[in-house]
């Protein structure tokens, strides 16, 4: 009982830092949710069910081009589907006798980073670690996100569209540093920065939704990438 419960304040401990950095992150999340219409409640709600920042962005930007329920729910499992891997991957280091119910909590709360913090520690992992870090990490995302809302309220336009644009210095920050370690990434992230603009042009394509679009450049995009570029299990192995 007491290693369990040391086990959730050292998550509490490690989770602090990261759920700062959610704060920040979040609040640009916020003025996007605002322009999509949705009350600091809403974002809060829609922050700590769906938290991660890329699926939040397609989530938002979805509402905002009124996509239909379908497209939002399909974009944003695809954006979110490199969760599913990182499960299989925790999945292998709890104890064998861990119950389906820790297993199906921790999933829920799995994010880039809390994913790499547990990861990263030695012996099985114990639920209680996830858990203290989720329960510090998550809300600080929520509550920036209806901060980044409510500020987006107050704040004259111009104001609020200057912070819109921190987002996207998040998005550049995320995909510089692993395209310039692999040049498979490299070559996939210029070949959707330009075939979303030709998107935008070719007849019948650019009439889609906005969403519609992002899905099915998605699923080509990585379908392409997998068959020319398979990831090699060794590879995988060298970088868990």
């Amino acid at each position: 009982m007491k290693k369990r419960s040391g086990a959730f304040w050292e998550g509490i401990r490690d989770g602090f830092p990261i759920g700062m950095g959610y704060f920040a992150v979040a609040f640009s999340l916020g003025i996007i949710a605002r322009n999509a219409g949705l009350t600091p409640i809403e974002g809060y709600l829609s922050s700590v069910l769906n938290h991660a920042s890329a699926g939040e962005y397609a989530l938002y930007t979805s509402i905002q081009s009124a996509a239909t329920y379908v497209s939002v729910a399909i974009i944003t499992l695809v954006v979110n589907a490199r969760y599913l891997l990182m499960s299989c991957s925790l999945s292998q280091r709890f104890d064998p006798n861990t119950s389906f119910y820790h297993r199906l909590l921790v999933g829920f709360g799995i994010t880039d980073e809390i994913f790499g913090i547990a990861i990263a520690r030695p012996g099985y992992l114990l639920p209680n670690y996830y858990y203290g870090a989720m329960t510090i990490a998550i809300p600080l995302w929520g509550l920036g996100t209806s901060l980044g809302i409510w500020a987006g309220n107050l704040f004259p336009q111009n104001v609020v569209s200057a912070l819109s644009v921190a987002l996207y210095g998040m998005f550049i920050a995320i995909i510089i540093p692993p395209s310039k370690k692999n040049k498979v990434i490299a070559v996939s992230v210029a070949v959707s920065f330009a075939l979303s603009f030709l998107s935008t042009l070719t007849p019948y394509i650019k009439d889609m939704q906005v969403g519609t679009r992002t899905i099915i450049l998605t699923v080509l995009i990585a379908s392409v990438a997998a068959v020319v570029k398979p990831v090699k299990e060794e590879t995988v192995n060298s970088e868990e």
